[in-house]
């Protein structure tokens, strides 16, 4: 037991770098406390004391704003940074090394007994204000993002975002990071599948800068091994100089 309180200790200075000492997680990470609460409801509920489980965890609940239900399968090093609004519900299995944001909700779509809630697999990433609905399964290593609704199975390492959730091109995604950095722009955010038309419109802006640029360069090289000059950027910006173009007219 002191080992699996040591690793939940470790696992916050491993995910969030406001974390100074171990005394300030013990006492001040409302996650941590959450997951106490639930070894121990568990624990009563494998037992078969289901009301005296469902109490602690109502503790818990009023305590840390965290509902996690005593029937959930929670692994090692399970973290929730922040934590206010999570809801775990009582079929839901989570893997190892798994980080919930803020407002995430793991619930189930129907009232029939049995499976009725989601499957995370090991090293999966929530972000805040998601919702995974139903016995669905989010693959090892995937990443869901804030406020994505998940009602299908997310392939491993993959990354889904959007309402429904999707799987995005994590290629195409890089590409957007890096040309909105270059342009000094972030889309900090934005998702590529709100319904807003102002982001779709971004979005578009930006891919086709990238296909344009990559285009160019392709173009370059050809013409550099076909022997041709390629003036540089200021000569070309000269061209276009009033004066410049004066002296050619005379």
């Amino acid at each position: 037991m002191f080992e699996l309180v040591r690793e939940d200790i470790d696992s916050v200075f491993d995910r969030d770098p406001a974390a100074r000492n171990v005394w300030e997680v013990v006492t001040c990470y409302p996650g941590f406390h959450a997951r106490m609460f639930h070894r121990l409801s568990h624990w009563l509920w494998g037992l078969g004391l289901k009301w005296l489980a469902r109490f602690v965890s109502h503790l818990g609940r009023w305590f840390t704003g965290i509902e996690i239900h005593p029937g959930a399968r929670i692994g090692r090093r399970f973290f929730i940074d922040h934590g206010m609004g999570v809801v775990i519900g009582e079929t839901a299995e989570i893997g190892d090394d798994v980080t919930l944001y803020h407002g995430v909700t793991l619930g189930g779509t129907s009232w029939n007994k049995g499976k009725r809630h989601p499957t995370l697999g090991n090293g999966v990433v929530v972000g805040a204000g998601a919702k995974i609905l139903g016995p669905v399964t989010i693959g090892e290593g995937a990443k869901v993002g804030s406020n994505a609704v998940v009602v299908k199975d997310i392939p491993p390492a993959a990354t889904a975002v959007g309402i429904p959730a999707h799987v995005v091109d994590v290629t195409r995604e890089e590409a957007r990071a890096r040309q909105a950095e270059t342009l000094g722009f972030s889309a900090y955010a934005i998702s590529p599948n709100m319904d807003d038309p102002v982001a779709k419109a971004i979005h578009g802006l930006i891919d086709h800068t990238v296909s344009t640029d990559h285009r160019i360069e392709l173009i370059l090289e050809q013409l550099k091994r076909l022997g041709a000059s390629i003036e540089d950027e200021k000569a070309t910006a000269d061209k276009f100089d009033p004066e410049y173009l004066n002296r050619i007219v005379d």
